[in-house]
């Protein structure tokens, strides 16, 4: 039986989605499965993490811990792969995921596979999907490899309801402190605005806005529905946006259940970003706009007489 380890995602002491759509994965495929969950007092996300699917829980909790940092965090999930004997280490779709990943394999004489869409597994072999080259390619590989180190596209994998596992917490040492980098201070998004990889709903801003009043129109309807607002990468160009919202290849990679694309043109770099996305609704007033190639449902109009009509149906609903 193949032994999957997967990298809890905890963000400010919240433990995300990811965390249980891996180890949803880890038993559809039959493998017996631990988290190892690493930070500052974080031992009131065990009942979660057992919940989630996870049969043995390592958790790394110190102070100096606290504070993300690369080359401490790989330590503790290097220590809980080698005491669980993991033939495959999984890591969610984050900024943190990719810069630790690499770290894992190298001590791990791992292989290592990034933005993964797709895993089976056969006796030995393992087999991997990842899109390449802007979406553009979708690769097959397989890996010749004992172990393999991944970082799983968000939304690649569905949580599964009534899935549990059991109690087994495994204690980790702190391991030693980075002596080349020192993180200083941790600058985080202080809007509060729901975080885009978590939201069930993302609306994004295209050119088509135009400015500030134009970004704030479509925010409403965000607020409405309680969604992640997102940008492409015109608007982040441009300076009306911030670049932690924008979607894109150089971006943050969604998959929500609704991507609500308004005033995008779709460049591919913008869809290599969200067309992960259950359901995608363009609005834009070029009937011939590349991102109607992809959406679920289009509306063909000026996003300012369509955004209040929106606004309006959807309150209608609720009402």
């Amino acid at each position: 039986m193949a032994k999957v380890l997967v990298v809890a995602d905890i963000n400010q002491g919240v433990l995300k989605k990811s965390t249980a759509e891996l180890l949803s994965k880890a038993k559809a495929i039959g493998a017996e499965t631990a988290v190892v969950a690493i930070g500052r007092n974080i031992e009131s996300l065990i009942p979660g993490l057992v919940d989630a699917g996870s049969d043995t829980q390592y958790v790394a909790d110190d102070p100096a811990l606290e504070l993300f940092s690369a080359g401490p965090y790989a330590s503790c999930v290097v220590e809980a792969a080698k005491q669980f004997g993991a033939d495959l280490i999984w890591f969610g779709f984050s900024e943190g995921g990719k810069a630790v990943a690499p770290r894992v394999a190298t001590q791990l004489d791992a292989a290592c596979a990034n933005e993964i869409t797709a895993l089976t597994l056969e006796g030995d072999q393992i087999e991997v999907i990842r899109p390449a080259i802007t979406n553009k390619v979708i690769q097959r590989v397989k890996v010749n490899t004992d172990r393999l180190v991944a970082v799983i596209r968000a939304g690649a994998f569905e949580a599964t309801e009534g899935i549990t596992g059991s109690e087994n917490v495994v204690k980790l040492s702190a391991p030693e402190p980075d002596s080349k980098a020192v993180i200083k201070e941790l600058v985080s998004d202080a809007s509060g605005d729901i975080d885009l990889a978590d939201a069930d709903i993302v609306i994004s801003v295209g050119r088509g806005t135009k400015d500030q009043a134009g970004i704030d129109l479509v925010k409403e309807l965000a607020n409405d529905l309680k969604a992640g607002f997102g940008s492409s990468r015109a608007m982040v160009d441009a300076g009306l946006m911030p670049h932690n919202k924008q979607v894109g290849q150089t971006g943050k990679i969604v998959a929500p259940t609704l991507y609500i694309a308004i005033g995008i043109s779709g460049a591919i770099q913008h869809l290599a970003g969200m067309n992960g996305s259950k359901v995608i609704l363009a609005v834009n007033k070029d009937p011939e706009a590349p991102i109607f190639n992809v959406a679920d449902y289009g509306i063909v109009g000026d996003l300012f007489e369509v955004v209040p009509v929106l606004r309006e149906e959807i309150k209608k609903i609720r009402a």
